[in-house]
């Protein structure tokens, strides 16, 4: 894959205990931990320049990243770091990387630069990975994150922030539903949001993780292949946003890219109510989710400040989560609607 790592063998340490990560040929102080989950640390880190003429040129990043807009004013970053156990995770740690460098759009969390380096594990254990993925930082959290926050405090977002979060979202799929072979997200979630809050405007949303993304269109043509594939899905696809044919999949089938399109309309649903519109199942005595998900038995909420969004919205959600993929909307449809919306509930 071409990654690499220079210098200084014992930065691990470093990183959690505070000090000084070289990725490449740059170095990066760490500032703090940001989160956590399953083997993946997140720290906001602070690039340290080695002169004041690399610094007026925005450090020794700017040399490596192609567009300007996603370089620090202040040199700040957050870096993703993933212990990597066996020889599985090291090939979806490169997956990630090499899908990530396909996509260049402003709703989709640019890569700037990565290093997996070799790391022994003891004086005398074996030899383990670890990789270093650097992004742009987004410090107001992802939309659960602020979902959760305003849930807390008793308030929603409006319409039109609603409407203009998920037109940003529509956008990024695009991107990535656009290109040859076309490419789906499988894990569009509110986790996986990231929201900038802008004075005056609407917040910036930004589609974050490729760990899942793959080649959308695959032909199911044996029981073997659609096990294999729920199985995978199991893995990588959020249950309560994953689509009806990744839970029960046919033994012939053509799936593709609208499974993005029903985990985008359980997020329409969530940014307005906080959780997917099936995540009631799980708090019911006997309740399914995979049921829930598969019969598309939406509940809304039908008191409360969060019941006043206009029943366009609701359609426009029942619309995108058609239980048979084949009549689902694409997200050139979507993108059609939404503007509509915008038009509608924006002036």
């Amino acid at each position: 894959m071409g990654c690499s790592f220079s210098g200084l063998n014992a930065f691990y340490d470093a990183v959690n205990g505070g000090g000084d990560v070289w990725i490449n040929e740059n170095r990066f102080r760490i500032v703090r931990q940001l989160g956590e989950g399953g083997f993946a640390f997140v720290f906001l880190v602070k690039e340290i320049v080695a002169d004041a003429s690399s610094a007026a040129s925005g450090g020794g990043l700017a040399k490596k990243v192609k567009d300007p807009a996603h370089l620090s004013a202040d040199g700040t970053y957050a870096m993703k770091k993933v212990l990597i156990q066996n020889k599985e995770q090291l090939e979806l740690v490169r997956e990630e990387i090499r899908v990530s460098s396909l996509f260049n759009h402003p709703n989709l969390l640019p890569l700037l630069d990565h290093a997996i380096i070799s790391v022994k594990d003891g004086q005398e254990g074996a030899w383990k990975h670890e990789a270093f993925l650097l992004f742009p930082v987004h410090l107001d959290g992802t939309l659960l994150d602020n979902s959760t926050s305003m849930k807390a405090k008793k308030e929603v977002f409006s319409t039109t922030d609603v409407l203009y979060i998920f037109r940003q979202l529509c956008d990024g799929l695009k991107h990535m539903h656009s290109l040859e072979p076309p490419y789906a997200h499988n894990d569009v979630k509110p986790g996986n949001v990231l929201l900038t809050r802008r004075k005056g405007q609407p917040p910036l949303a930004i589609l974050m993780d490729f760990g899942s993304a793959r080649p959308s269109r695959k032909q199911i043509r044996s029981r073997q292949e659609a096990l294999q594939l729920q199985e995978w899905t199991s893995e990588h696809c959020s249950a309560p946003f994953r689509a009806p044919e990744l839970w029960d999949c046919p033994s012939h089938a053509d799936i593709d890219e609208r499974t993005d399109i029903w985990s985008l309309g359980c997020t329409l649903y969530a940014i307005m109510y906080g959780v997917s519109p099936f995540e009631y199942a799980l708090g019911e005595s006997g309740g399914s989710l995979q049921l829930a998900i598969v019969n598309a038995q939406i509940k809304w909420p039908n008191s409360g400040p969060k019941a006043s969004y206009p029943e366009a919205l609701h359609q426009f959600v029942t619309w995108m989560l058609q239980p048979q993929a084949a009549v689902r909307p694409r997200i050139d449809d979507i993108i059609i609607h939404v503007d509509k919306l915008i038009a509608k509930f924006t002036k």
